[in-house]
């Protein structure tokens, strides 16, 4: 990675080319991890046509970036030169420093040396986060996870390109997915066929795994247009992933730690994250601060957690952990001090308790199955913070002891959409609340219907989102079957959570439809219609 701030005399792009430029660059530009002074640029050169994502071979050359305050790069604000080499997939960053707050920048790529020299990527735009000390009235933020590209196409992704208005893309994981071909889809069946054919376990099948993602689009467009704030789940890895193995892991397909460090090296190459690795105590944990307004806390909840228990006889252990113990640090430490307006949770897993009550057959086996749950079903879904529940009581004791307010978890996982008041104790109805939660719905990955084979707003369906509402009276919103994204909201009075719906995840150019909306004001952890 190269820390670059002053621009130099001249720029290296004078005399590019524009030949080649589409298949040099094609899985396109993007930036990340926003600070006041700075953000992460990202982009992966094909110096070759043989040195595809995984093949471990290839020429290396130069890339030079240039970032500038206009689209015609002539009032250029930085540059700099980075390697891109096949130890790195050919994947480049640039942790640009010394660059304005609260400021909108384009930036470009291009090749200086080898097979490729000349060429030069798309443009990319990207913005820095307010000062420190800033008064900010507004932030957005598009929130979303769950991408599955056998399950149907991206959509959501353009019509989040497509606003305009949002500071960053906050996604909480479930970026690929893991899966042989045909192995995860949607009720059609395989929309489009995963590269490579079979479960990915490798290095070099990572790598593929995430040059065919990136090829996307509708993804491409908007990592070029708006930087990411990213965190990984399970699927980057494996299923119910956790510190020592996962549900989708056998002894045949090698050791655990091999692959999962194969999936981190390839996540930490593809992604515009400013955390490179997680060797010699390097950690994807991070907090980002957006002036007086909010702080965002991005969380890991599957590198250092204790295997989900096997029984409820194991949820209840008081030394079972989620987050680990520099991680639980790390976190109450920044909630219990930011001076922010607003402390701000990414969190993979969901945090509010759920009860399963007793449903419909049909629709017990799915949201079950959706949970990775027995088919009986047991009461929490110990894949989430249900089955660490000691751990996330002293999280809430410690916010509550030290008077904190205004936390909001944001979340993924579950293919759904919710709005909920996290209770403290969820048996006390009127008991003390913690926060608020809004969980984003799933890209295109299976939500009820699809697991059901029946339409949007099927009869088992609704009846299940009744039920779980009447068994937690602290979920005030559920939608188990549409798909899209979720606009956060942020101003020093309320956040907004505006969720937005795809019409037909298996049409490339679907259409997009509002739904549920909902706002949490300051100093009021309650959830109420906007």
């Amino acid at each position: 990675m190269t820390l670059t701030s002053a621009v130099g005399a001249g720029s290296a792009f004078a005399t590019g080319i524009e030949a080649g430029n589409v298949e040099v660059f094609r899985h396109s530009v993007g930036s990340g991890d926003p600070l006041p002074d700075g953000v992460v640029l990202w982009t992966r050169i094909t110096p070759s046509p043989d040195a595809t994502p995984g093949s471990g071979i290839g020429p290396s050359c130069t890339v030079a970036w240039e970032m500038a305050s206009d689209n015609d790069f002539r009032k250029l604000v930085a540059q700099g030169t980075v390697r891109a080499s096949p130890a790195r997939d050919h994947t480049v960053k640039a942790d640009v420093r010394g660059l304005q707050s609260a400021t909108g920048y384009f930036f470009r790529f291009r090749v200086l040396d080898g097979p490729a020299v000349g060429a030069v990527s798309r443009v990319g735009r990207t913005r820095t986060a307010p000062a420190a000390n800033a008064d900010v009235d507004l932030l957005r933020f598009g929130v979303c996870s769950c991408s599955n590209w056998e399950a149907g196409y991206f959509e959501a992704y353009r019509h989040m390109a497509a606003r305009g208005d949002l500071d960053a893309v906050v996604h909480l994981g479930d970026f690929i997915y893991e899966y042989e071909r045909g192995g995860y889809t949607g009720k059609s069946g395989a929309i489009r066929d995963h590269e490579p054919a079979h479960e990915i376990v490798t290095l070099a099948d990572y790598r593929i795994r995430m040059g065919q993602y990136a090829t996307d689009p509708d993804l491409a467009e908007l990592r070029a247009g708006v930087p990411f704030i990213v965190t990984w789940d399970d699927h980057e890895s494996a299923n119910d992933a956790s510190r020592d193995g996962a549900e989708n892991h056998q002894p045949a397909e090698g050791d655990w730690q091999v692959r999962r460090a194969a999936s981190a090296q390839a996540y930490f190459e593809w992604m515009p994250t400013r955390p490179q690795s997680l060797d010699g105590g390097g950690h994807l944990y991070r907090a980002l601060r957006f002036g007086n307004l909010a702080e965002l806390s991005m969380l890991d909840l599957r590198t250092y957690r204790d295997k989900q228990p096997s029984g409820l006889g194991q949820v209840d252990d008081p030394d079972r952990t989620m987050t680990g113990a520099a991680q639980f640090d790390w976190l109450v430490g920044g909630l219990t001090t930011s001076a922010a307006r607003w402390k701000i949770v990414g969190t993979s897993v969901m945090i509010t308790p759920v009860l399963i009550p007793p449903l419909d057959p049909q629709a017990t086996e799915a949201l079950t199955k959706m949970a990775g749950l027995p088919r009986g079903g047991i009461p929490y879904n110990t894949d989430q913070w249900d089955g660490y529940p000691a751990e996330r009581r002293r999280l809430f004791d410690a916010l509550t002891g030290a008077g904190i307010d205004n936390v909001v978890f944001l979340t993924g996982d579950i293919h759904s959409s919710w709005a909920c008041e996290v209770p403290v104790e969820p048996g006390r109805p009127g008991g003390a609340v913690v926060g608020t939660e809004y969980v984003a719905p799933s890209i295109t990955s299976s939500n009820i219907d699809d697991m059901l084979d029946l339409p949007e707003g099927n009869p088992v369906s609704r009846a299940a989102e009744e039920a779980l509402k009447l068994a937690n009276p602290h979920i005030k919103a559920v939608d188990l079957d549409r798909h899209g994204y979720l606009v956060f909201e942020i101003t020093p009075d309320a956040v907004r959570a505006d969720y937005w719906f795809v019409g037909d995840k298996t049409a490339p150019a679907s259409g997009l439809v509002p739904g549920l909306r909902f706002r949490t004001p300051a100093d009021r952890p309650i959830v109420l219609p906007s």
